[in-house]
């Protein structure tokens, strides 16, 4: 059947915004939050509970408190219902 999928972040490495698309296989309480390297929280894009189907949410390279984040790599980690799955992105200066 379908799956949990994190099919795409564009543009990627990004500046200003980056798109996130991703499918629920069921509805439930997802979250996708953004991780630095070190594997600290940086910032919720969504928190709460989604129906199954494509969804998009997008990354300002921002952190919880507005401030732009040093460029570099980040991990974006959608979870749902136990399973998780993510993707690298890259902020540029």
């Amino acid at each position: 059947g379908r799956q949990l999928a994190l099919e795409s972040v564009h543009p990627n490495p990004f500046r200003d915004r980056a798109r996130l698309l991703f499918t629920l296989p069921a509805a439930g309480d997802a979250s996708v939050l953004v991780h630095d390297l070190a594997g600290r929280r940086v910032r919720s894009l969504h928190e709460g509970p989604l129906p199954a189907g494509g969804h998009e949410v997008a990354w300002d390279g921002r952190g919880e408190d507005g401030s732009r984040m040093v460029p570099g790599i980040y991990f974006v980690r959608l979870a749902v219902a136990g399973e998780a799955t993510g993707r690298r992105v890259v902020l540029l200066p």
